[in-house]
């Protein structure tokens, strides 16, 4: 048998023997060599000779982030211990030390570059000819929030958290105030900061309570409630059939390379209403609107698919006919009021060509969604649509990374 012996002396290693020359690491610093980070390098305050400490490099944020993402390694804490331990982290760190939370405010600090490095993401395989936008696949994933369902609280209730929170927030100003040496500076500005937050986030749960009643009937507009973890988390059905505080993730995917080409995160629990806003984002990143669009029925809205197939955007929707109450109609037989695009539709879906390109919707969105699952995104550990969707990009981004490695190869 061999059995470890751990006093032997093993020969010294570079840190860039660490890893295989074509290991995923390599391929997602080699894509953040080719960024431009010009905009997150300007913020850093600290200058070579002048007081403040060095900040991280952002390459080396951009590069942690989108690796451990495709590794499905969602929390900060969990990348800080990795960085220190697992080969591949440390041989991207190149024996910089990374501090978890450095790593997590890294992750939600930069909303507008994610949205810009999705765009470049693309935009790169498309001047390779390895993406077009002929064809795209869209549906929703709803994802569990960082929220327990005991957080949702009626106005009453919400309206008395608020009196305790702010009477917190007295107090603790005030026993500051009588004895500023009581506890240590750092754990009373903590102590603060934590009930300052708390009284946001009461405050933003009672201005969102009007838009929560009204989706509600007259009669229950009294039982609408509201979190006061996460307020604009919203209670969804899940696929399993339970209801769950969630966000709804809608992303659109080109059906020849699966490459996520737009990014959405909505507080609806459906998807009716967000074909054509999919559609206007792919146009606004890409200068262009696809040809063919692959909906599900939870998109099929006919204003909404009339829009799409305006003129103006020429896309030719694919998505199911719903079925007519009378079971005698047939479903794809336009009506008297159909208005002329609904019915060019309607009639579409009908032949057997339509059903043919329809089979690809599920065939690229629900693998990119699976993947997406067996990326991190299953339950949410940020707050707010804000935080949420810069999560949602990190993943789109360090998908579209692995897909154009794929094509390359390929």
């Amino acid at each position: 048998m061999r059995s470890p012996d751990r006093q032997q002396v093993l020969p010294a290693m570079s840190v860039d023997g660490l890893l295989d020359t074509d290991h995923q690491a390599r391929v997602v610093w080699e894509f953040c060599l080719g960024l431009d980070l010009s905009a997150l390098s300007n913020r850093i305050r600290s200058r070579e000779g002048g007081p403040g400490r060095a900040a991280l490099d952002p390459r080396l944020g951009v590069a942690l982030w989108l690796y451990a993402t495709l590794e499905g390694v969602g929390s900060a804490r969990a990348r800080g211990i990795l960085c220190m331990h697992h080969n591949a982290f440390r041989w991207l760190c190149g024996g910089v030390s990374v501090n978890y939370h450095t790593l997590a405010d890294f992750r939600t600090d930069h909303p507008e570059f994610l949205d810009r490095l999705l765009t470049h993401s693309v935009a790169v395989l498309r001047e390779q000819d390895l993406v077009d936008l002929n064809r795209v696949a869209l549906d929703g994933v709803r994802v569990r929030a960082s929220a327990g369902a005991a957080s949702f609280r009626r106005k009453p209730a919400l309206e008395e958290c608020l009196a305790e929170a702010r009477a917190q927030v007295a107090r603790l100003k005030a026993e500051t105030d009588e004895d500023p040496s009581a506890p240590s500076r750092r754990h009373a500005a903590a102590r603060g900061r934590a009930a300052r937050e708390r009284v946001a986030r009461l405050q933003q749960a009672l201005k969102r309570l009007p838009e929560l009643e009204a989706k509600k009937a007259r009669a229950e507009r009294d039982k609408a409630r509201c979190s006061t973890t996460d307020p604009e988390a919203t209670v969804m059905k899940m696929a399993d059939g339970g209801f769950r505080p969630a966000y709804n993730v809608e992303l659109g995917a080109e059906c020849g390379s699966q490459v996520i080409v737009a990014v959405e995160v909505t507080t609806n629990g459906t998807d009716s209403g967000q074909l054509t806003p999919l559609v206007d984002q792919t146009r606004a990143r890409y200068g262009r609107y696809p040809r063919e669009v692959l909906a599900d029925g939870g998109f099929v809205n006919l204003s909404d698919i009339a829009a799409a197939e305006d003129v103006s955007r020429g896309c030719t929707v694919y998505a199911p006919v719903p079925e007519p109450k009378d079971p005698t109609r047939d479903r794809y037989q336009p009506l008297a009021t159909d208005p002329p695009a609904i019915r060019r539709w309607r009639t579409r879906m009908g032949t057997e060509a339509a059903q043919d390109v329809y089979r690809h919707r599920a065939a690229t969105i629900e693998c990119v969604n699976a993947q997406a699952r067996n990326r991190t995104l299953v339950r949410l550990l940020v707050r707010g649509v804000e935080k949420v969707k810069s999560v949602v990009m990190w993943l789109a981004v360090a998908h579209n990374v692995a897909c154009g490695a794929r094509l390359r190869a390929a």
